[in-house]
């Protein structure tokens, strides 16, 4: 398998009675100074219900025996872009789930990895000048200690071709400034959490 070879071959215009997992809305709604105005907007349409978001984003926490802290990422063509994408595993919640439960699930799903979920962040909208979409980040650690991270095997579904990699959380930065001049799209998250461990470097804050 090899990503790089992953490429958009056609577009056209979806009609909303033809989308299987967005629509289109026209909103109209008053401005602060009570001018009634349009917005065009995307909407998915796969949020349960009685859930307040669409999924997950999880950031996954490798403890190395020598104390060294890595944060798995995952390398996915995604064809909105045309490009290879550097994520966070992350997915769509199911039914009746936590987002706890969610990350763990993806995590096992998509990488092999067990972890354990520490830390869930509050809800977090991806883009509202476009869409409604939104997720929380759930913070889960992965202890490489155990018998099940030794040898880890993700379960993908038949059209989800993933590479997972890691990298060393203090040089993130870097890491994703190589990325980008060698091709690769930054997801935001993966690009707001590295700028915020060198903000921290910075500014001396302690990690």
């Amino acid at each position: 398998m090899d990503l790089k070879t992953a490429k958009v071959t056609g577009s056209q215009s979806l009609d909303n009675s033809e989308a299987r997992w967005i629509k289109l809305k026209k909103i109209t709604y008053n401005d602060p100074l009570a001018k009634p105005r349009d917005w065009e907007s995307a909407e998915r349409t796969t949020r349960p219900a009685g859930s307040d978001i669409d999924g997950v984003g999880i950031i996954a926490i490798l403890q190395r025996a020598n104390g060294r802290q890595e944060i798995m990422l995952q390398k996915q063509f995604r064809a909105p872009v045309d490009k290879v994408c550097i994520e966070v595993p992350a997915g769509l919640i199911d039914s009746g789930e936590t987002a706890e439960q969610c990350a763990e699930r993806e995590l096992l799903e998509e990488t092999g990895y067990v972890g354990k979920a520490e830390e869930t962040s509050c809800v977090m909208f991806n883009d509202p000048g476009f869409c409604n979409t939104n997720l929380r980040l759930v913070r889960v650690e992965v202890d490489m200690s155990l018998p099940e991270n030794q040898n880890p095997q993700p379960n993908l579904e038949e059209n989800e071709f993933i590479e997972v990699f890691t990298v060393p959380l203090v040089t993130m930065w870097e890491e994703m400034k190589k990325l980008e001049a060698e091709g690769y799209a930054i997801d935001a998250r993966i690009g707001t959490i590295a700028e915020g461990v060198e903000l921290a470097k910075r500014l001396g804050v302690k990690l």
